[in-house]
């Protein structure tokens, strides 16, 4: 069972993504992001966090703790934005934490530039992102942190973020557990994933007895309104047979085809050059029809 904590303090908004999650102190003295039932993803984003955090966590990848955090709205009510108060509101009761890992950074293409990968350890990650259809961690966006980046100890990949992973639990019966996606645009796709000997390693270690620890841990009421299903029991066999089906048929979704890092430079350099060109020519000649132009518009008034 994932631990259960109690917010004590809410202490700002992460602005980064579209759950808009918020970081909180609990009663065990942790701090945690705090990824909200009241989303506009809804609670399926939490039991993909859920369900994809713990299994890499079991195969052997960093994955920070999660919690199941009770959440009253009352503890944030100085917050000033309206929109997250209406998010804090709709979320009160049980809501999933993250542990918040101080000093992490994102692991942007600058800092890849400069961060060693081997490519077992690619391999490994991309070959749990094929597993579960996470299409959501691309160059542009990675959803991996490095951490610690203090002190003595050598930073590492930690991967956080899956709720947009498991695609295929939007649509049941659309889903073919032996579909290939494009990973060609994968974070780390630049360091030559040795995705032979992820698949050889990983593979069989994707049990059912592994599935069924795994989807245990998803609380009952976020399971309880799947429809089709006749309760919680039916949903996490659904997840269990379609995983497991998938790692079985591996060699038939297995992403083997990167670019390589020289190729993935020449490409954003093609994009940021077409930014700087800017407007076409002829797209100037349009006239603007929304008043003065950019340079001479008093902004000061949408500055908060």
């Amino acid at each position: 069972m994932l631990r259960q904590v109690t917010a004590t303090r809410y202490l700002n908004p992460l602005h980064t993504g579209g759950s808009v999650p918020g970081v909180v102190e609990a009663d065990d003295l942790g701090t945690y992001v705090l990824k909200f039932t009241g989303s506009a993803q809804g609670v399926k984003a939490l039991v993909a966090e859920i369900v994809v955090g713990e299994l890499a966590r079991r195969l052997g990848l960093r994955f920070p703790e999660l919690v199941l955090a009770h959440f009253d709205p009352a503890i944030a009510a100085d917050e000033p934005h309206q929109e997250v108060q209406d998010l804090l509101r709709a979320s009160p009761g049980l809501n999933l934490g993250m542990d918040f890992l101080p000093g992490a950074v994102d692991f942007t293409p600058e800092v890849a530039a400069d961060f060693p990968v081997d490519p077992l350890e690619a391999g490994r990650i991309v070959w749990l992102d094929a597993l579960t259809v996470n299409v959501d961690r691309t160059v542009h966006s990675s959803n991996l942190m490095v951490w610690p980046t203090f002190g003595t100890a050598p930073a590492k990949l930690w991967l956080i973020d899956h709720g947009a992973a498991l695609v295929f639990h939007h649509r049941w019966d659309g889903a073919a557990p032996d579909k290939a996606y494009d990973f060609k645009h994968h974070a780390l796709g630049g360091y030559g994933p040795d995705m032979r000997t992820a698949d050889a390693e990983l593979a069989p270690r994707v049990t059912e007895e592994l599935l069924r620890e795994v989807v245990a841990l998803v609380p009952d009421a976020w399971l309880a309104e799947e429809p089709g299903f006749a309760g919680p029991c039916d949903v996490r066999d659904a997840y269990v047979a379609y995983l497991l089906a998938r790692a079985r048929s591996s060699a038939s979704w297995l992403p083997t085809d990167f670019p390589s890092r020289d190729e993935l430079a020449v490409a954003d350099e093609r994009r940021a050059a077409r930014t700087r060109r800017g407007r076409p020519d002829w797209l100037k000649q349009v006239p603007n029809l929304h008043g003065k132009p950019a340079a001479e518009r008093d902004w000061s008034a949408h500055v908060e």
